[in-house]
């Protein structure tokens, strides 16, 4: 099949001349390994038991083979990341030697060296709006980021039936051409394959997987919200006495981070502004809105009619919540594109709240608010409103993603951008 090109390979283009080794960190299947098989000259896949006992027989083989060389799935034989490591302390300037797959993290009994220095570390995420080719962007985050206001235009095709089939057809690329039955087969098998098998060989001991899944549809349940972790386990176990320990549900978690089964998009602490009293709790999210729909086991008819329980009841919609985690997707897609961070932000006592905030490296933010209604009034901006004049000059730009047609800018400012126009 031909490689479409992504986000990422403009990230990749301008570090591997100069970086001797970079990792692609990400879920499975997100495109982590034809990302990087585009780039290389010789391949280890080491979830091949063959391959991977060659390799750990004789570690100098990856010093060895023409490069670039892709040590893809390196996790399952940790002892690589090492070597690359020393390869790279003996010469630190070879740029484009080595690239790094992993779908987890090491496991905690499992002592590798942080890397920090040698080996650069990016996150791969399913496909954003603008990668999955149903429209073409017309408005850039480089821009909102850019001196002067930005100029806002464009037209896109997509409505909200078509926000919706992308929320259930995942931005995973092996699996969301498939015809639309074989493609919930495979989410579904997707999410077995994490709980059954996996979190096991990542060290975690499932003693009730009953109560793993319940627990994980409950997250799902409180996609796009700050919900407690008791609140949280209390939605999964509703009626029950003999709950899982929270320390057992605490393990769960980080395992499943280490998996990116999860993604929590974290809660934005400025670097200099004079907001105080901010929560810290993060916003919950799977790595792809269509597992958390999966999950729930709900279709497009019910989304649309405004169905599907929540585990914290809100002014909005599941399909709301699910639209704003594939815009939240999207964002930090771009925004590491930028060399931007990405949170949200919300006051300890609920009273101004954004959805999005990319935060550059010169400090200034580009602030974005979601909504599933294609019109926007004055109160679906009243939050980025307050965020101007709490920050004035910090605030690079002011956005609100919708499902709409049109890309215009509101004459108090703020830009109106269809999700799907948003891009690079």
């Amino acid at each position: 099949m031909e490689y479409n090109r992504r986000v990422i390979d403009d990230e990749l283009d301008e570090l591997m001349p100069a970086l001797p080794a970079i990792a692609l960190e990400g879920a499975k299947g997100v495109g982590k390994t034809a990302t990087a098989s585009a780039r290389v000259t010789t391949t280890f896949d080491l979830s091949d038991p063959r391959q991977r006992q060659i390799v750990a027989a004789d570690p100098d083989l990856i010093a060895t083979s023409p490069p670039p060389v892709l040590l893809d799935e390196w996790q399952l034989e940790p002892t690589v990341w090492n070597r690359v490591r020393h390869l790279v302390d003996a010469d630190p300037t070879a740029g484009g030697r080595f690239l790094l797959t992993g779908s987890a993290g090491p496991t905690r009994d499992v002592k590798i060296h942080s890397g920090a220095g040698r080996i650069v570390r990016l996150v791969m995420r399913p496909l954003a709006m603008c990668e999955r080719g149903r429209t073409t962007p017309t408005v850039s985050l480089t821009s909102l980021f850019a001196p002067g206001e930005a100029l806002i235009s464009g037209q896109s095709p997509l409505r909200l039936t078509d926000y919706t089939e992308e929320i259930l057809r995942s931005g995973f690329p092996g699996i969301r051409n498939l015809p639309p039955r074989a493609c919930r087969m495979q989410l579904d098998s997707y999410l077995s394959r994490i709980l059954d098998h996996d979190l096991e060989e990542s060290g975690a001991v499932v003693r009730r997987p009953a109560a793993l899944r319940a627990w994980l549809t409950a997250y799902a349940a409180a996609t796009a919200t700050t919900a407690t972790h008791t609140v949280i386990l209390d939605a999964a176990t509703p009626g029950e006495g003999d709950k899982p320990a929270r320390q057992t549900v605490a393990v769960y978690r980080e395992n499943l981070e280490r998996l990116f089964l999860l993604d929590p998009l974290p809660a934005w602490v400025p670097s200099l502004s004079p907001l105080t009293r901010l929560t810290v709790s993060p916003k919950h999210h799977l790595v792809d809105p269509a597992l958390a729909a999966r999950l729930i086991g709900i279709d497009a008819a019910a989304l649309l009619r405004g169905e599907g329980e929540q585990v914290v009841p809100t002014d909005g919609t599941l399909l709301g919540a699910l639209f704003e985690s594939l815009a939240a997707q999207t964002v930090r897609v771009l925004a590491q594109a930028v060399e931007a961070r990405v949170g949200h932000l919300r006051t300890k006592n609920g009273d101004q709240e954004i959805d999005l905030i990319t935060e550059g490296p010169d400090r200034r933010v580009v602030a974005f608010e979601v909504k599933l209604n294609p019109v926007v009034v004055d109160d679906d901006v009243r939050h980025l409103r307050w965020l101007r004049e709490s920050l004035g000059e910090h605030v690079a730009d002011m956005v609100v993603l919708t499902t709409g047609a049109q890309a215009y800018r509101r004459p108090d400012g703020v830009a109106v951008v269809p999700l799907a126009l948003l891009g690079p």
